[in-house]
């Protein structure tokens, strides 16, 4: 059965039709004090597949109850999916003394699980730390779908050199376009020139890929440096529509046509599932 955790309602129910499974029923309720409860029925000894993005640190918790319940319940193997990994950037110690925040989390996964999936974490090292070593799913492909089909001899951009390979998943699922990626030029403390680095884009349209938009502002000064450059259309593309505090109006102001997120994180721009890749990896 597939089990799903409060922030994940949308994606499980996408994964029980492509692995032809049952949804487990899981009541939640929350203690005076405020902690949490998460109940699930009898499993007996069957596979629990626990699909959870730990988008806050609630879903943390309530994902190491939803391990900890199936166990109880009778599950003969527990499959955890992380569409969506909190703390998962934070793979190193910024400062001295500080933890390394996607270890700590991963360790207290591991206890209670068989397989972890994950779904593009922004580090990929993020995946050692778990014990089994987490897999990682690939899922960028997914968000050509709901670009439009008519793009203007697309330019597929990503926000730094190291992400260029997401632009170029996006582009070959798409079918056609260039790839490019923006470069920083620091001329000053405060002066930094953001270009793309080779590609032009005058009368083209362009397609932001990255994996996670959190608060959008990164984004909102590319898009504003293609709006100086005579772009047509822009779009952003990302496997994690995180989304925070003014994005969707900072984005919008700034000259973006549309968003577009997968379900890893269910928001009004989620256009796209992941529960195809995700399955295909589970053997669905």
């Amino acid at each position: 059965m597939i089990v799903a955790g409060s922030a994940s309602q949308t994606l499980a129910v996408e994964l029980t039709d492509e692995l032809d499974r049952e949804l487990a029923t899981v009541s939640s309720d929350r203690f005076p004090d405020g902690e949490l409860l998460a109940a699930v029925p009898d499993f007996a000894g069957e596979q629990a597949i626990i699909v959870a993005s730990t988008v806050s640190s609630d879903a943390h918790v309530e994902l190491l109850l939803l391990q900890d319940a199936v166990r109880e319940a009778g599950a003969e193997e527990v499959v955890t999916v992380i569409p969506y990994m909190g703390y998962g950037r934070q793979d190193a110690a910024f400062e001295e003394g500080q933890p390394i925040s996607a270890r700590a989390i991963a360790r207290a996964i591991s206890t209670g699980t068989d397989r972890v999936i994950t779904v593009n974490p922004h580090e990929e090292a993020v995946c050692d730390f778990f014990e089994p070593t987490a897999e990682s799913v690939d899922a960028a492909g997914r968000l050509a779908d709901p670009l439009p089909a008519d793009l203007v001899d697309p330019v597929f951009l990503s926000p730094d050199a190291g992400a260029i390979g997401l632009a170029e998943t996006v582009r070959d699922a798409y079918g056609r376009g260039e790839t490019d990626y923006f470069e920083k030029v620091r001329h000053s403390g405060t002066d930094v020139e953001i270009t793309p680095s080779d590609v032009s884009v005058a009368e083209r349209d362009v397609v932001v890929v990255d994996d996670i938009v959190a608060t959008g502002s990164t984004v909102s000064e590319a898009v504003a440096v293609l709006g100086e450059r005579s772009v047509e259309d822009v779009y952003v593309s990302c496997v994690h529509p995180l989304l925070v505090r003014d994005a969707y109006t900072d984005l919008s102001r700034a000259g973006v046509e549309a968003i577009y997120g997968t379900d890893t994180l269910e928001r009004g721009s989620s256009a796209v599932s992941v529960a195809p890749a995700v399955a295909e990896h589970l053997g669905g």
